[in-house]
């Protein structure tokens, strides 16, 4: 198979934004998407499902003074535009107005950003994505105690984009994907547990073999049969590495800049203070080689670089947007996210907490005992304050061993007081856009019986 789509024209996105002008916009952004992909699904040995995927789109968004609008398409015509152009100014005059709506300032865009190679496999033949799920799927239930595979899927996607706005910024960037994944339920005394492998990655050479995946797969499902609960207590906590980045997720949703502006965030007076121990980094990397979060600037066209959002403990910056700095009397600092058709959000790229020196298992002798968290269930966060709660499955370990599985156990904190803690192992794996080694907490709440 091939693709159906044709290479745009190339100044297709100045005509749209000219469009918006003489429509009497005073700035405009868009950007055009187009994406393919094929996915698999199998099932006993066979396959049960393929999917193609094309989609092209654009997005526009049209800003009349300080009141904005944005609308999205997939008729990329010159009448299909110019509508698009003429309907949404129409709707930006109408909108309440925002005083902090507005284009990035052209003397901050970033000049000639650095080309990426992103690109993957490309169309990967259907017969080596079936072949390899089914390997995947054959290894899982070779595992004893494997009962059966509930679903394993494979596939390529591939997608191109290009933006411009008003002030004078374009960029196009491609890039490319592959992914296998899988679940596995095993089954003993009637009781069964369900568990996973599944891997992203720019090209398939860097993925494990299709049968480890499904190995690792059950025999997760495989140790997780049999679970207890565990008494009511405080203990050491170790999140693994499949789940400690939920962690680092609810840090950089701290440090968010609207988050900081609007007041509800438990870090937003600690800028420049110590919020995590001595030695703990932190960094965010749009250059990371063969990551999936890469970029070579950001939602709004500023330049990007690699930073240190905690530096040996300290915070050092908030992730700020042109919106959110101008509410907090700040310059916007390459964190923007989506935009160029849409109002920008802020983000990061490929973030990490960098890894420590002692491995998971020295953490648990160390420990002597406590709870190794493998899975999570809906974590919540109070955004004021900072207090945690969540529930939990994983692994009671003493004397620094595995004992058994638990599940059905809530543990609880509050942020603040878990970040200046939290002691990171050496196990650091890049399997996504934010990556942390597993992480250990002392004396964390541990709610069971």
């Amino acid at each position: 198979m091939t693709s159906s789509f044709k290479t745009p024209p190339p100044d297709i996105l100045d005509k749209l934004i000219d469009n918006c002008l003489k429509a009497g916009a005073s700035a405009a952004d868009c950007s055009l998407g187009i994406s393919e992909g094929v996915s698999v699904d199998v099932r006993g040995g066979t396959l049960e499902n393929v999917e193609r995927s094309e989609s092209q789109g654009v997005s526009l968004r049209v800003l009349f003074g300080r009141r904005q609008a944005h609308v999205s398409g997939s008729d990329l015509s010159d009448d299909a535009l110019k509508t698009m152009a003429e309907r949404c100014v129409a709707m930006a005059r109408a909108v309440p107005e925002d005083k902090y709506a507005g284009l990035a300032d052209p003397d901050l865009l970033a000049k000639d950003p650095p080309a990426l190679d992103l690109e993957g496999d490309g169309e990967i033949a259907l017969e080596r994505l079936e072949a390899d799920a089914i390997e995947a799927e054959k290894a899982a239930l070779a595992v004893s105690g494997v009962k059966t595979v509930s679903a394993c899927g494979n596939g390529w996607s591939r997608s191109e984009r290009w933006v411009a706005a008003s002030n004078g910024f374009s960029s196009y960037l491609s890039g490319g994907s592959t992914g296998l994944g899988l679940a596995a339920v095993a089954e003993r005394d009637g009781a069964m547990e369900r568990d996973y492998d599944s891997w992203n990655v720019r090209k398939m050479a860097d993925m494990p073999s299709p049968g480890e995946i499904g190995r690792t797969a059950g025999e997760r499902a495989v140790a997780r049969l049999g679970p207890r609960k565990v008494k009511t207590q405080k203990a050491s906590v170790i999140y693994d590495r499949r789940v400690s980045s939920s962690l680092l997720s609810a840090f950089l949703s701290a440090i968010s800049g609207p988050s900081v502006a609007r007041g509800v965030s438990f870090l937003k007076d600690r800028l420049n203070e110590k919020v995590f121990a001595d030695g703990i980094n932190i960094v965010d990397d749009p250059f990371l080689e063969k990551a999936l979060g890469c970029r070579n600037h950001d939602g709004e066209g500023l330049p990007v670089e690699r930073k240190l959002l905690i530096d040996d403990g300290e915070l050092t910056r908030w992730l700020l947007n042109t919106a959110s700095a101008s509410q907090l009397g700040l310059k916007p600092n390459g964190f923007a996210s989506g935009g160029f058709g849409n109002p920008p959000g802020v983000g990061t790229s490929n973030t990490h907490i960098e890894a420590g020196t002692q491995s998971p298992e020295d953490m648990m002798r160390a420990a002597g005992k406590g709870l190794l968290v493998t899975d999570m269930f809906g974590p919540s966060i109070n955004p004021n304050t900072g207090d945690y709660s969540v529930g939990v499955a994983g692994f009671w370990f003493e004397n620094g061993e595995i004992q058994y599985p638990v599940s059905e156990v809530t543990i609880a904190g509050d942020l603040p007081s878990i970040f200046a803690r939290l002691v990171p192992a050496s196990d650091l794996e890049f399997r996504g856009r934010m990556n942390a080694p597993s992480l250990l907490v002392e004396d964390m709440s541990i709610a069971g019986n």
